[in-house]
């Protein structure tokens, strides 16, 4: 049976302040589309295959279940946050409520950069797959020169997000169809995949024990490796909450969001964890230096053949098409959203809601071109593959924290309040948040550490390349808190245009008086 929209739907919407303006179309499946497509199985694996085994061989799958088991607590928080607060631009207004005002900017401005150098993130793994399908590809030089990959990298990703861009102008309903569409495929061939990999297991799951020999020379021996190669696995594992930034087109978003949430990385976890697993277990060789180089597309060329293999990083590249596509949906809602309570230039703008798509089409186009923007600025750096994801997803981890610690000290106070009968962690709610508190700032520290592995391990070496995360970091989380002290707090409120319509305030005592007195 179809759902329908139901008024109680927008019931949270006038605790904001807002008037409905987005159109309600999305179901069960969307939502959770949207979720499991910006996390994108296939996406994240293949991107970053190389670079954890790289630097923690084999073993550094260990990491794969350590990071979901700490981004589960996290999505449990927002699971609850959702069924409460099921709006566009999710992050920014749950920090709002549970924090307070300026909570909230920081977080949605943390999170909105972060998107935004996600987009060209995501897109530069089509460097990675299509010149494995074909050379054809490569039009930038043959791929061994200096600059070649790197600025063939930036021509693919190019192309990628002006499709992205496109898509979410023409409205949700267009990108929802073909996010929907990619992912049901992306979800065939990762089960396809798994089964293939696991007909051709050459060896045992105790290879997940061998660490290659990662750790020598480390100063913490294979603890400092595979702390590093765990970025691998938390460069993936995140974007869960967009689910619920689409929950102002949702229908019974209060009830579906959480839900999607949830589904969206437990499958993450058990299909990307078995990817992981059985491409190790079916490798015709553990060493060599392809598997460090070109990760999972060498593997699945080297146990698939390169036909069947080929058909499979097509599949690949469909998944990095649609994670592309669902990490720029969802920093469109999130500009709207900070747009509409009048927290970003030319707000009135961006909040506009086209009545012909019934999408905010400004957004779309701006940030699409703030993602070529920074694509272009790094054109001729081999870096950017690591230093560009690093910047994107430390940001992420941060504006995550920025909901948690404040959810937990509301926890801590008795303030907060999940919705009655909806998804609600109950007694677990205090232990679930402090772990999610505790794995966030863990997490951060990690990834921000400035390791030459990690920001500086191919030439040319420039210091701050090495430091560029916690300078870059630094200066926006830094920048953005003063910002808003000493200009934007003096602005926000919801813009007229986009307030609910409220009954007139009753008339003050004292006239009363007066007029039964005349």
């Amino acid at each position: 049976m179809k759902a329908t929209p139901d008024n109680t739907d927008d019931a949270e919407l006038e605790e904001f302040g807002y008037r409905p303006e987005l159109k309600r179309t999305l179901g069960t499946f969307h939502t959770f589309a949207a979720g499991i497509s910006y996390i994108s199985i296939l996406t994240g694996t293949f991107q970053l295959f190389y670079f954890g085994y790289a630097n923690g061989g084999p073993a550094y799958w260990w990491s794969w279940p350590m990071v979901f088991a700490g981004q589960f607590m996290v999505a449990l928080c927002f699971a609850e946050l959702a069924a409460r607060y099921p709006v566009a631009g999710s992050v920014y207004n749950w920090a709002k409520k549970v924090g307070n005002p300026h909570v909230g900017w920081l977080a949605g401005w943390m999170m909105l950069l972060a998107s935004v150098v996600s987009i060209a993130a995501v897109a530069l793994a089509y460097q990675l797959t299509l010149p494995q399908i074909s050379s054809f590809f490569q039009f930038v030089g043959d791929g061994t020169g200096t600059y070649d990959v790197a600025t063939n990298a930036v021509i693919l990703a190019a192309v990628l997000i002006l499709f992205t861009t496109l898509v979410n102008a023409f409205g949700v309903k267009l990108m929802a169809t073909i996010n929907t569409a990619g992912v049901f495929l992306e979800l065939i061939a990762t089960v396809v995949l798994i089964v293939l990999f696991a007909v051709h297991v050459v060896r045992g799951p105790q290879v997940v024990t061998e660490t290659a020999h990662t750790g020598d020379g480390q100063s913490f021996g294979y603890l400092g490796a595979f702390l590093v190669a765990s970025l691998a696995s938390a460069y993936v594992m995140y974007g869960f909450d967009t689910a619920a930034s689409l929950g102002e087109e949702s229908l019974d978003p209060s009830r579906n969001a959480p839900r999607a949430i949830i589904r969206s990385i437990v499958a993450s976890f058990v299909l990307g964890g078995l990817i992981l697993l059985l491409a190790l277990m079916s490798v015709s060789s553990l060493r060599g230096e392809k598997l460090s180089s070109d990760g999972l597309q060498y593997v699945v060329l080297d146990v698939l053949g390169p036909t069947a293999g080929k058909a499979m990083l097509w599949c690949v590249l469909i998944a990095v098409t649609v994670c592309a596509l669902a990490v720029h949906t969802a920093a469109i809602r999130l500009a709207f959203a900070m747009s509409r309570d009048n927290n970003l230039p030319a707000a009135s703008l961006l909040a506009r809601v086209s009545p012909r798509f019934h999408t905010p089409v400004a957004p779309a186009v701006i940030i699409g071109v703030l993602s070529l923007a920074i694509l272009v600025v790094n054109i001729r750096q081999p870096q950017i593959f690591t230093v560009v994801t690093s910047i994107g997803i430390i940001m992420i981890y941060a504006a995550y924290l920025l909901v948690t610690v404040p959810m937990l000290i509301a926890r801590l106070r008795g303030t907060w309040k999940p919705a009655e009968g909806k998804f609600s962690l109950g007694r677990w709610g205090l232990p679930v948040n402090v772990l999610a508190v505790l794995w966030g700032v863990g997490m951060t520290v990690n990834l921000l550490w400035p390791r030459a592995a990690v920001y500086n391990a191919t030439a040319p070496y420039h210091w701050y390349l090495r430091w560029g995360a916690v300078l870059f970091v630094g200066v926006i989380a830094g920048g953005g808190f003063a910002y808003y002290w000493f200009v934007q707090r003096h602005r926000t409120g919801v813009l007229a245009e986009h307030a609910a319509e409220s009954p007139a305030p009753p008339a003050p005592a004292a006239d009363l008086e007066e007029v039964s007195t005349s």
